[in-house]
C-alpha cells in the first residue's frame, strides 16, 4: 500500500475507502493479501453484474487466448466482433423489436456519451442539450458538461453554454410533474432554453442517489421529444445490462430511445468496452469521423458474447426480480428497525439505495461494514445514500449475509452516537 500511496496520484478514490491490498476475487467475493474475505455489494461500480471471474466467461477467454485470438483489432472485422453482433441482434434486439446500428467507441462509458452528444448535434444541427438535476454522465469535457454535480464541474472550466439543466422526476416534490415544467420551457421562446438537439437522462440516477424516474414521466419525456423533434438519449451505462431486471432499464416503460449509451457490465467480466446504439437513420457518420484506438477490444467481444447467453430466455431476468424483492424487503425492515436514521429506501430491480440522516453517518456505516467484511459505496450529491450494487449472480445466502453485516454495522454506529 505504501508504494501506491507514494506513487499514485491524489485523484485515487476507492483505495481510500477500502484501505487494503486486494489480491483475488471470485463471484461475489473479494480477498485481500491477508486472506480476509469481503462480500462485494459494489461490483466495480456496476461493472461486474455477472460476478468476478465468471467461470463461463473465463473459460471462453482462456480458450480464445490459447488459440492466438486477436486481442487488439481497431475496428477491423474479426470473428469475435462478428459473433457478438450476431448475438446482440438475435438475443437482444429482435425479441424487443429494436433496430439499432452499433457504434463501438473508446473503452469507457464517457467515450460513448461523448459520441452520442456529438452525433446528436450533427444530426439536428443544434448545439443545446437538455440534461437533468443530479444526473451523472462522465467526466471528460463533453460528458462532464451534462453532469450536474458541482463537485465535478466547478474547477474544470468547462463550457456550460450549450447545456440546459431541468428538474428530474421528483426533484420539485412528488406532486410536481417536472415534464410539464420542461414542456413549458420549450413552448416559450422567451424561457431562455433553446430547443435542444437531444435530451440525455438515466432512467435511474445511480451516482445521483438512486433516484427512480416513473414510467409515466419517462413516457411523457419521450412524447415531448417527439413533439419538438428532439433526440432522446438514454444513458444505460450503469443501470442497463440487467441491473433493473430487464436487459435495458427502459424496457418496462415501453419507450424507444433514439440513442442508447452502453458500457460497464456489457463486456461481462470487467473488461473495458463501450458502445452507442443508434437509430438506423441517425447513422450519418463518415468513415473514420469518430475513432478511438481501443474501440476494438476483442477480449471484451468474447466475454460479452457469453454474457448475452444469460438473456436467451427469461429465467435470469426473473431471478433478478426475485432477488430484488429480497433486497427491498430487508432494507425496508432495517429502515423500520432504526427509525432514528429517517431512512428512505428507493430503487428498482437489483439496484437500491438507502438515504440516511444525518448525511455524515452514511460514511461511518460503510466504514463499519468494511471492517466487518462488506464492500459498499455511497451515492448522492451529499454522499448520504447507501448504494447496493451486488452482482446479479449473488447467491441468496451471501446476499442475506451481507445484509446481516449491514444491519449489525448500523447498530454499532448508532450505539456510538
Amino acid at each position: 500500500m505504501e508504494t501506491i500511496r507514494r506513487m499514485e496520484s491524489e485523484v485515487r478514490s476507492y483505495s481510500r475507502s477500502f484501505p487494503v491490498m486486494f489480491e483475488k476475487a471470485k463471484d461475489a467475493f473479494l480477498f485481500d493479501t491477508d486472506g480476509n474475505r469481503y462480500i462485494d455489494f459494489f461490483a466495480g461500480a456496476g461493472t461486474l453484474n455477472y460476478g468476478h471471474n465468471n467461470d463461463y466467461m473465463k473459460e471462453k477467454l482462456i480458450a480464445y487466448l490459447q488459440n492466438e485470438g486477436i486481442i487488439h483489432g481497431l475496428d477491423m472485422a474479426t470473428v469475435a466482433k462478428n459473433e457478438l453482433l450476431g448475438k446482440l441482434e438475435s438475443i437482444i434486439f429482435k425479441p424487443r423489436n429494436l433496430d439499432y446500428k452499433v457504434q463501438f467507441t473508446g473503452p469507457t462509458g464517457t467515450n460513448a456519451v461523448e459520441a452520442a452528444l456529438k452525433l446528436a448535434r450533427m444530426v439536428k444541427k443544434r448545439s443545446n442539450v437538455i440534461s437533468f438535476t443530479n444526473g451523472y454522465h462522465g467526466l471528460t469535457m463533453g460528458s462532464m458538461s451534462v453532469t450536474a454535480n458541482a463537485y465535478y464541474r466547478d474547477e474544470a472550466f468547462i463550457n456550460r453554454s450549450d447545456v440546459s439543466f431541468l428538474p428530474y422526476d421528483g426533484y420539485l416534490g412528488k406532486d410536481v410533474n417536472t415534464a410539464d415544467y420542461m414542456r413549458r420551457f420549450l413552448e416559450d421562446s422567451s424561457s431562455g432554453v433553446d430547443i435542444p438537439s437531444a435530451v440525455i437522462l438515466e432512467t435511474i440516477q445511480g451516482e445521483g442517489g438512486i433516484r427512480v424516474a416513473s414510467v409515466e414521466w419517462l413516457r411523457e419525456i419521450e412524447s415531448i421529444c417527439r413533439e419538438f423533434d428532439i433526440l432522446l438519449i438514454i444513458d444505460d451505462i450503469q443501470v442497463g445490462n440487467g441491473r433493473t431486471g430487464t436487459f435495458f432499464s427502459f424496457e418496462q416503460s415501453g419507450i424507444k430511445p433514439d440513442i442508447v449509451t452502453v458500457s460497464k457490465s456489457f463486456s461481462g467480466c470487467g473488461l473495458p468496452m463501450s458502445l452507442v446504439l443508434l437509430r438506423q437513420d441517425l447513422d450519418i457518420w463518415k468513415p473514420g469521423q469518430h475513432t478511438g484506438t481501443f474501440r476494438g477490444n476483442n477480449l471484451a467481444f468474447v466475454t460479452a458474447s457469453v454474457a448475452l447467453d444469460y438473456w436467451k430466455d427469461d429465467r435470469f431476468s426473473r431471478d433478478i426480480f426475485r432477488k430484488g424483492e429480497i433486497l427491498r424487503e430487508r432494507l425496508n425492515a432495517i429502515s423500520a428497525k432504526y427509525p432514528q436514521l429517517k431512512a428512505e429506501v428507493r430503487g428498482r430491480g437489483f439496484i437500491y439505495g438507502m438515504a440516511v440522516s444525518p448525511d455524515e453517518i452514511a460514511r461511518e456505516i460503510t466504514a463499519e461494514c468494511f471492517k466487518k467484511g462488506l464492500v459498499m459505496e455511497l451515492a448522492g450529491a451529499r454522499n448520504n445514500v447507501l448504494k447496493f450494487l451486488a452482482p446479479l449472480i449473488i447467491p441468496d445466502d451471501v446476499l442475506t449475509e451481507g445484509l446481516d453485516i449491514l444491519d449489525a454495522a448500523i447498530g454499532n454506529v448508532l450505539q456510538n452516537h
